[in-house]
């Protein structure tokens, strides 16, 4: 016999038990009709009560028989059966109502791209319970970055706390905490604030700057990789433009005003071209001692062009465009020290009391911490499913996955990837768990497709370089284009609507209303 209800779900059982029948079919009925109601657990519990009146039999045989015939004759393939019923000394009690068998646990360290992704997906599925755990308590939309730190945006507008992200799907669970290492064979996750079991584990902790063994230059060239991050570059770009109104001595000057960009890839171009814009447009005429536009800007890369992603047609006119609005761009010459005073690069020193660091990075601390084996970048190299050999339930994605494409291509660590991978992950995984869920094995895994939509780079006021497939744009429309693409991708209304009124009201005023110098030190008292 087969019962259909809603299309949706299909119930296909053997009418050879009067138990099967008057307990599934009103549950099931009862589940389509009822399916987000809160009075559905009073009607379950009434269905429960009847069958109890019915059947004298022994509670825990009434719940092997639940179990004995759902896994084997059901065809619903996912989403619900009903918990084993447990009875006390005193009389016959019915648990409410959720799968046979249990949850499988998902854990995801890192609110990236990539764990946002896995873990809206998987909170559409009822076969998992979720645990996304990070070391901060917001996600980042590290594409503009750079806008906060040279005060286009407040740091509030690009990023949004991941609990109010998460918050309406009921079996994800937001943690705040630090992971320290991973114990795979035990199947848990050790963090700051304890262990977490997992039977599925996803490791998206992203990506950081690498000094390429020179640490030490971190502490006079910060890199971008996170809100604190940008709040100091803007502290120390700032506060440049006042140390320098303060001296007389116009060498000091000079120091101050010049401003060293280390990289020539997307992140390093876009901070030159800002704090170009920002000294010409914004703050030419609010100091009385010094010229802001005569402030220098310089972008060193050891490659013999910037934009080194891009064609040689869009990387050629990216240098123009720096040079259009007064960036110098430094080819060919590596950095071999960066001290207070300014860098050096080759045989020159560039005297330069604010450097930024744009160059290498490298994979988090974590993708060592797993035991699986990772390139030179410290990205963990992974199967073609995203996970790692040896261990088919712990996946790497975004920043941290030393993946390649389709054609064996590496994947370079954008957002668009990341969020891809994230949804691949959170897909697959719901699959698996649901047939766990009713007994029956999984398909294979389909191996990760990455699906290009091109790339692109802003290098100032209606400058940008973009890239789609064989598409290329330059100019004005392509950064109209990098406009509209960053604020879609941004999350929720608010920081869409707030993000487009600052773009908005800076290109007429050419202000930047984020102009504010946050001290380190907000005590006022010293022990």
């Amino acid at each position: 016999m087969v019962v259909t209800v809603k299309k949706k779900f299909r119930l296909a059982f053997q009418y050879d038990d009067p138990f099967v029948f008057v307990l599934i079919v009103p549950l099931t009925v009862g589940r389509c009709v009822s399916r987000r109601n809160d009075s559905f657990d009073a009607y379950t519990g009434r269905v429960y009560e009847n069958v109890n009146n019915l059947f004298r039999d022994d509670v825990r045989q009434v719940g092997e028989k639940i179990h004995r015939h759902l896994p084997e004759t059901s065809t619903l393939g996912v989403t619900w059966k009903p918990r084993s019923i447990v009875a006390n000394s005193s009389h016959y009690q019915v648990g409410p109502f959720e799968m046979s068998l249990p949850n499988r646990k998902v854990v995801i360290v890192g609110g990236g791209f990539a764990g946002i992704e896995s873990a809206k997906r998987l909170g559409k599925c009822d076969c998992v319970d979720v645990t996304i755990i990070d070391k901060r308590n917001h996600h980042v939309f590290q594409p503009l970055l750079y806008q906060v730190a040279m005060a286009g945006l407040d740091p509030s507008d690009i990023a949004s706390p991941i609990r109010s992200m998460l918050s309406h799907y009921k079996n994800v669970r937001t943690l705040l905490g630090r992971v320290t290492d991973f114990d795979l064979e035990r199947h848990v996750v050790i963090s700051e604030i304890g262990e977490i079991p997992f039977d599925y584990l996803v490791v998206a902790s992203g990506a950081m700057h690498s000094y390429f063994g020179n640490d030490q230059w971190e502490k006079y060239a910060p890199g971008l990789k996170s809100l604190p991050q940008a709040t100091e570059i803007r502290r120390r770009v700032l506060i440049a433009f006042e140390e320098a109104e303060l001296t007389e001595d116009k060498a000091e000057q000079d120091e101050w005003l010049t401003f060293v960009i280390v990289g020539g890839g997307p992140t390093g171009v876009e901070l030159a071209g800002a704090i170009a814009e920002m000294a010409r447009n914004t703050l030419r005429r609010d100091f009385r001692t010094i010229d802001a536009s005569l402030a220098r800007v310089i972008v060193v890369q050891g490659g013999d062009r910037i934009l080194k992603q891009f064609p040689d047609d869009l990387s050629d006119y990216g240098k123009k465009a720096l040079e259009s609005i007064g960036v110098e761009v430094c080819l060919g010459d590596r950095v071999t020290n960066i001290n207070e005073h300014g860098v050096q690069v080759g045989s020159q020193f560039l005297r330069a009391k604010t450097v930024i660091w744009a160059a290498g990075v490298q994979g988090s601390p974590l993708g060592k911490a797993l035991g699986a084996e990772t390139d030179r970048s410290g990205c963990v190299i992974v199967n073609s499913d995203l996970s790692i050999p040896n261990h088919p339930n712990v996946f790497v994605a975004g920043d941290l996955a030393a993946a390649k494409d389709q054609h064996g291509n590496p994947l370079p660590g954008l957002a668009p990837v990341a969020i891809q991978q994230g949804r691949y992950l959170g897909e697959m995984i719901s699959r698996e768990a649901q047939c766990a869920a009713i007994n029956r094995p999984a398909s294979g895994r389909q191996p990760f497709h990455y699906h290009d939509k091109g790339q692109m780079a802003t290098i100032g006021r209606r400058r940008a370089v973009a890239k789609s497939g064989r598409i290329e744009l330059t100019g004005w429309l392509a950064w109209l284009s990098w406009l509209f693409i960053h604020i879609v991708y941004l999350n929720g209304f608010r920081n869409r609507f707030f993000v487009f009124f600052s773009w908005a009201w800076s290109y007429l005023t050419f202000a930047r209303g984020a102009r504010l110098i946050m001290p380190k030190h907000w005590r006022i008292t010293k022990d």
